[in-house]
């Protein structure tokens, strides 16, 4: 199915807006708004995560098996914005693919760990509710002062990976946003001397799971009025989430000086991203320099 096909199917099947019946919609959204501005959002997030996932080809069938994705739920209004997104597209026939919601109790302080079991049971959502003590093993590991971002997610991922083993997933699904891509692109280019961000479709280091980020193009903006129209029970994080003076924060900051400057900035440098001339940089390893010379072949 090409993009034109899939943004035509998302029009002709009605986004009414809050109070749809069951019939016309996932469970998900039963009570949602019926505001002209949430609908504007609504469609603008299934249209962007439908122009990722075809232009990075995530939906890769198995032999003769429907394919199964693992779609990490840490209870944050992105991940909450990804489930919901993806539970709207397979509704409409336009994810051919099976949603395993997954949530890792990571031991925090003060978890409430009820809120999303029922949340999900509620709408009759598949899902898996891990318990890991990580947060025992990041406190101990990292000094005082430190940030725990990294062994966090380290430790997150390495877990998740194994769930998404367990359940026959071919896929980890992620809810990093545009937002999440441009921040870690600059802390790469302004602390690690390097040109890299996230990418929407990534092999893991073991060669047998691809990790998927649907919500590449979609930002964080829509994904904050998104969740706060849906009324999504919103679990704070307690341990990255309670430091300052993390680079990520300061690189936030400045894109959105940027933006606020330069209105459209973000997407301009989205876009960049999606555009790139090996010939023009630096990479000796990625563009052949050596073997570069003037053809001499028709003159006299």
């Amino acid at each position: 199915m090409t993009i034109a096909d899939s943004a035509e199917l998302v029009t002709a099947v009605p986004i009414d807006g809050g109070r749809e019946r069951a019939a016309e919609c996932h469970p998900m959204f039963r009570d949602a708004p019926s505001s002209v501005g949430f609908n504007k959002v609504r469609k603008r997030l299934l249209r962007q995560a439908r122009q990722a996932i075809d232009d990075h080809a995530m939906v890769t069938p198995g032999e003769g098996t429907r394919p199964r994705w693992l779609v990490a739920l840490s209870g944050g209004k992105d991940s909450y914005g990804l489930l919901a997104v993806l539970l709207d597209l397979q509704w409409r026939g336009l994810l051919p693919v099976d949603l395993l919601a997954c949530n890792l109790d990571q031991g925090q302080p003060n978890f409430p760990k009820h809120v999303l079991p029922d949340f999900l049971d509620g709408l009759g959502v598949p899902h898996r509710i891990e318990y890991r003590d990580t947060y025992s093993i990041v406190t101990d590991k990292v000094p005082e002062g430190g940030t725990y971002c990294a062994l966090c997610s380290r430790l997150r991922r390495g877990h998740l990976y194994r769930i998404a083993r367990e359940e026959n997933c071919q896929a980890l699904v992620l809810g990093h946003h545009r937002e999440d891509i441009l921040e870690t692109f600059f802390m790469n280019l302004l602390h690690g001397g390097r040109l890299a961000a996230m990418p929407a479709k990534l092999l893991n280091d073991e060669g047998d799971m691809l990790v998927l980020r649907p919500l590449a193009y979609c930002a964080e903006a829509d994904l904050a009025k998104f969740a706060e129209a849906m009324a999504f029970p919103i679990i704070p994080c307690d341990l990255c989430g309670s430091q300052d003076g993390l680079q990520r924060n300061a690189m936030k900051a400045m894109i959105a000086e940027l933006e606020r400057r330069m209105p459209g900035r973000k997407e301009t440098m989205l876009r960049a991203l999606r555009q790139v001339r090996p010939s023009h940089l630096l990479d000796r390893e990625l563009f052949d320099f050596t073997g570069l010379a003037p053809d001499s072949s028709g003159r006299e």
